[in-house]
C-alpha cells in the first residue's frame, strides 16, 4: 500500500526557503503578523516560508513534535497573490496573507486530502472548502496547512491514546515531549503553541478545542452551537460538533473567530448567526463589577489548587466580584450523552461518507469498521474500535431512546447546569480549571487521567467555554476556563482577555524530553550511609 499522498506533501521541497527574508514567527501574534505586513516590514510569502521553514526543522526533526499531517503545496501561492493584493490597495480584513493551520477533518479545497488521521480516507481529495474554510479565505488567510488529530476526533475507543492517528503518528506535547498534546485538536494545539502557525483550527464535540488548548499553553475557545458551519466536517454529532480557534491570545482567537461566523444555508443551526468583530470590543476592565461564579472541582492536586487561587486573585484584583458556586447533581449525564453521540455518530457520518468522492471506498461506519478490521497493525497497532462497534448497533435518529436522552443531557446540562449555577449566583460567567496538567502518552494502557475538566456540561449544552492560560503546574500548562450562556461569546471573551492582560500566565514551551518536576524523584540521600 502506498503510504499515500499526505506522505509526498510532507516530504514536498520548501522551494526558495533560503531566499526568504529573516522573518521572526516564533512567539508572533497574528495581530503583529498583521501589523508588519501592513508596515511592509515584511509578506505573506516570507512569512509563509518562515513557518514552513520552521515546520521542517521542528515537525519530523528536533522535537518531531508530528503535529503537521500536510503542507498546502499552494501556499506560498495564496500568499504571492495576497501581496499583490495589498500591493493593490485591496486588504481583506485582519487576517489578510496570515497563515492559518487546519484541522485534518475540516475539509479544504486545496491538493491535500481530508483522512480525519485514518488511513480509510487517505483518497478523501474532495476539493470544496468547508464554509467555514471559505469565510477564512474571503478574509485573505492563506492555508498553510493540515493538523494531525487523535484519529476520527477521538470518538474510536474507551482506550484511545489522545494524539494518535494511523496517518500522522503521535502528536507531541511541545512542553514535555512524553506527554499528551490532549485531543482531538492535538495538531493544533502542538503547532501553534509551537509557532508553526499564529492560530489554528480546531474541532470539538466535548473537549478537543480546550483540552489542547489548556494542555499546550494555548487560548482556545468552543463556540456556542449555531456560531459556526459543520458543513464539509468529518462528523461525530450535530448535536454538539463545532469547529473552534486556537492561539496564543484571546485578541488572536476573537479575530479568528470573527472571520468563521456565518449563516450556512446547509447547516440550519446557524441561520441565526451574526458577523460581527470580536476583537474590537476587547477591554481590559470587562471583569470590574462582574458577578463571577467560581466552580472549585474536587479532582485537584495541591499544585493545581494553588494555581487557580492565583487565577482567582488576578479576577479580584480586575474587581470581579466571585461568588461560590456549588455544582448540581447531574445524574445520569454521561449515560445521555454517550447514547446521543453513538447514535449521532452512525447517522451523520453514513450522511457524510456518501458525499466522499469514489475513490473513497469506505461509504458506511460498518464499512469503516471492516477497513480497521482488515488494517489492524496500522490503524489498531494501540487500542481497538468499540465504541465504532456499538455505534453500529444503535437504531436510528427516530429511536425513543436516542430522544430521550437528547432531551435529558440538553436538559441537565443546560437549564439544571449551568443556566441554574449562573442564575443561582446572579453571575455573567462561570470560572473553573480548565483540566490539569498533560499525563504521559501511554500506547500500552492508553489516556490516564482523572482530574477536572470543565468541557462536558458547555459541550452538551451548546454554550461557549474559553479557555485561557493559567502558568504551569510542574512545568506543564494549565488553562483558566470563561463558562457561560449560549451565544455568550462577547462575555467570555472580553473576561478572558481582562484576565489574561493582568496574569501574563503564558510561558513559551521549551521542547523539554520530560516534565521539568525538580529533583524530588531523586530523594535527599544519606552522605556516607553505604
Amino acid at each position: 500500500m502506498r503510504r499515500f499522498a499526505i506522505a509526498l506533501l510532507l516530504a514536498v521541497s520548501f522551494p526558495s526557503l533560503a531566499a526568504a527574508k529573516d522573518v521572526k514567527v516564533e512567539e508572533v501574534s497574528l495581530t503583529d503578523l498583521q501589523a508588519m505586513m501592513t508596515a511592509g516590514k515584511t509578506s505573506s510569502v516570507d512569512i509563509v516560508k518562515a513557518y514552513l521553514a520552521r515546520i521542517a526543522a521542528m515537525d519530523r526533526k528536533g522535537p518531531a513534535l508530528r503535529a503537521v499531517i500536510a503542507i498546502n503545496p499552494d501556499a506560498l501561492a495564496q500568499a504571492k497573490a495576497l501581496d499583490a493584493e495589498r500591493k493593490a490597495g485591496r486588504v481583506r480584513g485582519p487576517l489578510h496573507g496570515v497563515p492559518i493551520l487546519i484541522k485534518d477533518n475540516i475539509e479544504t479545497a486545496d491538493a491535500m486530502p481530508t483522512t480525519a488521521g485514518s488511513l480509510a480516507l487517505k483518497d478523501n481529495f474532495t476539493r470544496r472548502d468547508a464554509p467555514v474554510i471559505a469565510a477564512l479565505r474571503a478574509q485573505g488567510a492563506v492555508i498553510l496547512g493540515k493538523t494531525n488529530l487523535s484519529e476520527w476526533a477521538n470518538i474510536r475507543s474507551t482506550h484511545s491514546m489522545s494524539g494518535w492517528s494511523g496517518v500522522g503518528g503521535l502528536v507531541k506535547n511541545p512542553y514535555a515531549l512524553d506527554r499528551t498534546a490532549c485531543g482531538s485538536s492535538s495538531g493544533s494545539g502542538a503547532a501553534v503553541a509551537a509557532s508553526f502557525a499564529a492560530a489554528a483550527l480546531g474541532t470539538e464535540t466535548d473537549g478537543s478545542v480546550v483540552c489542547p488548548s489548556s494542555l499546550n499553553g494555548l487560548v482556545g475557545l468552543k463556540p456556542s452551537i449555531g456560531m459556526v458551519s459543520r458543513t464539509h466536517v468529518v462528523p461525530i454529532s450535530h448535536s454538539q460538533d463545532t469547529p473552534g480557534p486556537m492561539g496564543r491570545s484571546v485578541r488572536d482567537v476573537a479575530t479568528l473567530l470573527s472571520a468563521m461566523v456565518a449563516p450556512d444555508p446547509a447547516d440550519a443551526v446557524t441561520m441565526g448567526a451574526v458577523t460581527k468583530d470580536y476583537a474590537a470590543g476587547l477591554s481590559t476592565s470587562a471583569l470590574s463589577g462582574m458577578r463571577v461564579g467560581v466552580i472549585r472541582p474536587k479532582a485537584m492536586s495541591k499544585a493545581l489548587v494553588a494555581r487557580f487561587e492565583a487565577a482567582l486573585g488576578v479576577l479580584k484584583d480586575a474587581r470581579a466580584v466571585l461568588v461560590e458556586v456549588t455544582p448540581p447533581k447531574l445524574d445520569g449525564l454521561g449515560d445521555a450523552e454517550f447514547m446521543v453521540l453513538k447514535t449521532e455518530l452512525k447517522a451523520d457520518l453514513n450522511a457524510y461518507l456518501a458525499t466522499t468522492p469514489a475513490s473513497v471506498t469506505t461509504r458506511t461506519l460498518d464499512d469503516v469498521i471492516a477497513f480497521d478490521t482488515a488494517h489492524a497493525a496500522t490503524e489498531m497497532p494501540f487500542f481497538a474500535q468499540e465504541i465504532f462497534d456499538d455505534a453500529a448497533t444503535t437504531k436510528g435518529l427516530d429511536d425513543p431512546a436516542y430522544r430521550a436522552a437528547r432531551a435529558k443531557s440538553l436538559r441537565l446540562a443546560g437549564v439544571e447546569g449551568i443556566d441554574a449555577m449562573l442564575k443561582t449566583a446572579n453571575a455573567a460567567i462561570l470560572v473553573e480549571p480548565s483540566y490539569g496538567a498533560a499525563w504521559l502518552s501511554d500506547p500500552v494502557y492508553g489516556d490516564q487521567y482523572d482530574g477536572p475538566s470543565s468541557s462536558e456540561l458547555p459541550a452538551i449544552a451548546g454554550y461557549p467555554n474559553l479557555t485561557v492560560p493559567m502558568g504551569l503546574v510542574g512545568g506543564l500548562p494549565v488553562g483558566l476556563s470563561f463558562i457561560t450562556g449560549k451565544n455568550g461569546e462577547a462575555t467570555v471573551l472580553g473576561a478572558g482577555y481582562a484576565y489574561e492582560q493582568r496574569s501574563h500566565a503564558r510561558v513559551a514551551p521549551r521542547y523539554l524530553p520530560s516534565a521539568d518536576v525538580g529533583a524530588g524523584l531523586e530523594g535527599a540521600g544519606l552522605e556516607g550511609a553505604r
